[in-house]
């Protein structure tokens, strides 16, 4: 009997990885290559009136704006082409790019490195978000510092409020978060084959070559960039490679040799993207008896100083503000406001990670007010198949957020654990319900990123997939594999993936938003259908397919009206807790989840995105803290910057319902993202749950408990 796709199978990475014979970047070792470290501003925001380097060894250089070849510009073009590869005249934030030093001998460029000597003339700085929207020390963009601001109305908001018998408010603070991928961010420029070619550690290597191809001021295909084995990314390898790979490029032209840069962990911590800080504010309009009528969410995220994705993200976490909730009126607001901080970009959630935290704790906060059960309130407002979105389209798929519910009571005694844990007892049970949209917002998939993928039958018989999604640890490479095979009737390791490289795999778009499956893998899925039944044919047999939008997914860019996403997938987490009456530390004591991401490809795969983005998503809400000073991250190694271990949290237990999507490879839908949207707030619930008080902002820490030092004093006197 043939097996279902869902069934685990060895991973085609496993073996060279486990061995130690996977070759990643800082590997490689090209003939004549030199090394590269970068020259950082020490000021947030600054005039750069001189920078005095020392007399350089022979075979080191130094490389700055002023190496752009003529008809380049000082820029990294993501989105926007805001970004400058170096700081030039002026720096916007504290470790920008201001040159590099290159040359043979790591030591000796340290050591000329401490001999640079900077003038700056200080100006006056904007790091938080106050300062940010006051425009503190004139604007850093435009005239108000906002990259983006956006304006959602559905139904007649204005109306609930004017017939509200009360008004519900609250404000929902989230932190930055650092992606502490394995592998460090790595790259290497050099001209092979008479074209300059950049290897790379990153999750979208189209977005590099379009990068350096716009900095230097040529056609895309005159730079070519190849894909390394990449450790891990959670976003921030989606962006933050093309900051690398300019400076890079630009320097690998003026030497004249390879040049590589493997960033140590602390310049990584201290100076990559961050996840948006955020700040939101939501206002109920509430029936006497505490039905809700509408909301306004007010969103702010801060952006840092450049761009880059924040206009993306802002819109996620607005499409996603009102959660799994069908509130009949809302009016959402958000910004993204520049600051003289470290631009922020993409991470795991991109931005629904904020929204869903801030919705979750609203809902059950209204709930606790009116004294009201808090799963019972925020069930009475579950979005259902057709249900209008939050920018007025619909829910297309059966939405089986009850079968989720009974999944997880099922696996954790819910019921029975929740009479046990009773409010203020320091005990502390409770659940989250989140969706995520699969693929890029609205649009995107068909008027930006017009994903193509090739199938090629050998002459010899060799299937191959050319695309250019990549491997980071999520599987890609064999779930991609699984989908050809299922069609083609052939063991899955009888298909090639062959690694991505921009002068042999189509552009298939990057690997993020939770696409690489539903969006990318429905194209493999759609090319093995048509390959099939050429397979008898002589000769090399290839067939291309490119994205089209399914005709029900209406979207309007220009208003941000209608279908967000084709699809969503859905998750129910519960997070149980002890709370010590001395330190306030809190013991996480259980941990269930339930999702539907359509069907699983490989249920194994997805049981590690599971407990990976569960384990990640409690570090963001509960230990993982970062702060800085006047622009300037104070936790830049791994012993001051806690991640979850294995001793920290408990198994995750978990369990998938099937809801295939008929877009997505054997119905899949995004499973990346979705597996870390609801830790947080379910955490921060049952928290909540276990002092009987009201939290606002992640990560809880001792330290934040301890603020709410008159709401906890009661609860440490009785357990005393």
């Amino acid at each position: 009997m043939k097996q279902t796709i869902s069934a685990p199978v060895l991973r085609v990475d496993s073996h060279g990885k486990t061995a130690g014979a996977a070759k990643y970047l800082a590997d490689y070792d090209f003939d004549g290559m030199l090394y590269a470290r970068t020259l950082r501003s020490e000021r947030a925001r600054a005039r750069i009136r001189a920078v005095h380097i020392p007399p350089l060894p022979e075979g080191y250089y130094y490389v700055d704006h002023t190496d752009i070849p003529a008809g380049g510009a000082n820029r990294v073009e993501m989105i926007k082409k805001d970004w400058r590869a170096f700081a030039g005249q002026e720096t916007r934030f504290f470790g920008e790019t201001i040159g590099l030093i290159v040359g043979p001998d790591r030591s000796e460029i340290l050591r000329i490195m401490k001999a640079i000597e900077v003038e700056y003339e200080d100006l006056e700085p904007a790091v938080t978000i106050d300062e940010g929207l006051a425009v503190k020390g004139g604007p850093i963009h435009g005239s108000d510092n906002f990259f983006a601001e956006i304006d959602l109305t559905k139904g007649d908001p204005d109306g609930a409020f004017a017939s509200a018998a009360n008004v519900f408010e609250g404000t929902y603070e989230s932190g930055v978060q650092e992606h502490v991928y394995l592998e460090p961010q790595s790259l290497a420029a050099l001209v092979e084959d008479g074209k300059l070619t950049i290897y790379a550690s990153t999750q979208c290597p189209f977005y590099i070559r379009h990068s350096v191809a716009s900095a230097l001021g040529v056609a895309e295909d005159e730079v070519r960039v190849r894909h390394t084995v990449t450790g891990g990314g959670f976003g921030g390898k989606e962006h933050y490679p093309d900051v690398i790979a300019v400076p890079l490029a630009v320097a690998a032209l003026k030497t004249g040799r390879p040049v590589q840069m493997v960033l140590p962990r602390e310049e990584d911590m201290a100076f990559t993207s961050k996840r948006h800080a955020s700040r939101i504010r939501i206002r109920s309009a509430l029936a006497e008896d505490g039905s809700l009528l509408g909301m306004e969410i007010d969103t702010v995220i801060d952006a840092g100083a450049y761009e880059s994705s924040s206009m993306v993200v802002l819109q996620r976490a607005l499409f996603t503000s009102n959660g799994v909730y069908d509130v009949p009126n809302v009016h959402a607001h958000g910004r993204a406001v520049a600051t003289n901080t470290v631009p922020a970009d993409a991470f795991r959630g991109f931005g629904a990670p904020q929204g869903l935290f801030a919705i979750e704790m609203h809902m059950s906060q209204i709930a606790r007010e009116y004294g009201i059960d808090e799963d019972e309130y925020r069930r009475r407002y579950f979005l259902e198949q057709g249900s209008p979105t939050i920018t007025n389209g619909r829910i297309h798929e059966e939405v089986k957020l009850a079968e989720l519910i009974d999944a997880v009571k099922s696996i954790s005694d819910y019921d029975a654990r929740r009479a046990r844990c009773t409010p203020g007892s320091g005990r502390g049970i409770a659940l989250s319900f989140v969706q995520h949209g699969s693929g890029f917002t609205g649009s995107g998939e068909r008027d930006i990123i017009k994903a193509k993928v090739l199938l090629r039958r050998t002459a010899e018989g060799q299937v191959e997939i050319h695309a250019s999604c990549v491997e980071i640890g999520q599987g890609v490479d064999t779930t991609h594999r699984k989908v050809v095979a299922d069609i083609l009737e052939i063991p899955y390791t009888d298909v090639l993936l062959v690694n991505t490289d921009t002068d042999l795999t189509p552009n298939s778009g990057p690997t993020c938003a939770s696409r690489s499956a539903s969006v990318v893998g429905f194209l493999i899925e759609q090319a093995s259908r048509d390959l099939k039944p050429r397979l008898g044919e002589e000769g090399v047999v290839e067939v291309l397919r490119e994205y089209t939008q399914p005709d029900e997914i209406v979207w309007d860019p220009q208003t941000n009206q209608g279908d967000a996403y084709p699809a969503y997938s859905w998750g129910v987490n519960c997070v149980e807790v002890e709370v010590d009456p001395v330190t306030l530390e809190v013991n996480t004591t259980g941990i269930w989840a339930a999702y539907d991401i359509g069907r699983a490809l490989d249920a194994l795969v997805v049981k590690g995105q599971i407990d990976g983005g569960m384990i990640q998503g409690l570090g963001y809400g509960h230990i993982e803290k970062m702060e800085s000073r006047n622009g300037e991250f104070l936790q830049t190694s791994m012993a001051d910057y806690a991640i979850p271990t294995s001793l920290d949290y408990p198994s995750v237990a978990s369990r998938l319902v099937d809801n295939p999507f008929p877009y997505g490879p054997s119905g899949a839908k995004g499973a990346g993202e979705v597996v870390f949207d609801g830790a947080a707030p379910a955490f921060a619930l049952a928290v909540q749950h276990a002092l009987d008080m009201s939290l606002h902002r992640i990560p809880v820490t001792p330290e934040y408990l301890m603020e709410a030092r008159s709401h906890v004093r009661d609860f440490v006197h009785a357990q005393r």
